[in-house]
């Protein structure tokens, strides 16, 4: 199997990495290619725009999706994309690397999105969920945060991570195809203690040796719905 693991925390020495570096060598322990971009280490731009493709199909207005399609087929597009659109094409499984900020992924890593998974390629049209341009890959998030485990939940104060993690699991990842994957979360991780942590690292370690068994979750698939994305009844 071939695995990218997109790690985004400006720390090199936070949990969050201890996380990415037990992933590679775990996976590559089984036998697998792992690739990693560090997004933070590789100064990352994060900001869409129209400095991303060397030619316009329409210069007087940018439509940047549009512009996405033109400039892989045109190969205008900017190198640092092509070249981390290159290894999510590689990959049979995509692991995002990243701590909570404000309910969702860090700027970096939504920017690594918007400029990566790129119209044309990854999704357009009709080509969504399990059509999508990456349908037959897998996808896991691997997350830290500083809350307590119970504080998250149904009925919980901040409500289930699952709701909190909503865009970048079905809105992003099984939009433009993956198969995805339960989250792997660690709690609390600033404040526990060393031992608490390796037994974070040891319960990572044995997710990702019985990755290949697991059932993804279930989202939206298209023969669920008519030509105009009304539900069959």
């Amino acid at each position: 199997m071939k695995v990218l693991i997109v790690h985004a925390h400006p720390e090199p020495q936070s949990f969050t990495a201890a996380l990415r570096d037990q992933g590679v060598t775990t996976l590559q322990g089984l036998g697998h290619q792992v690739q990693v971009s560090d997004l933070y280490a590789m100064q990352w731009n994060p900001v869409a725009s129209a400095a991303d493709f060397s030619t316009r199909e329409n210069p007087e207005y940018l439509v940047y999706a549009l512009e996405q399609r033109m400039g892989v087929k045109k190969q205008s597009i900017a190198a640092d994309i092509q070249g981390e659109l290159d290894k999510v094409l590689w990959a049979d499984l995509l692991i995002l690397n990243f701590p909570i900020f404000w309910f969702s992924m860090p700027a970096m890593l939504k920017g690594w999105v918007d400029r990566v998974l790129v119209s044309g390629v990854c999704y357009g049209g009709k080509r969504f969920y399990d059509q999508g341009g990456l349908a037959g890959k897998r996808a896991l998030v691997t997350v830290t945060l500083g809350g307590r485990e119970h504080m998250f939940g149904e009925g919980a104060i901040h409500g289930p991570l699952e709701d909190m993690l909503r865009p970048i699991l079905r809105g992003t990842l099984a939009y433009v195809g993956y198969e995805v994957l339960a989250p792997f979360v660690a709690w609390h991780v600033p404040y526990i203690s060393d031992e608490a942590r390796r037994d974070f690292l040891l319960a990572y370690e044995q997710r990702l040796q019985g990755l290949v068994d697991e059932q993804p979750l279930v989202f939206a698939q298209l023969a669920q719905f008519d030509e105009a994305l009304y539900p069959l009844s």
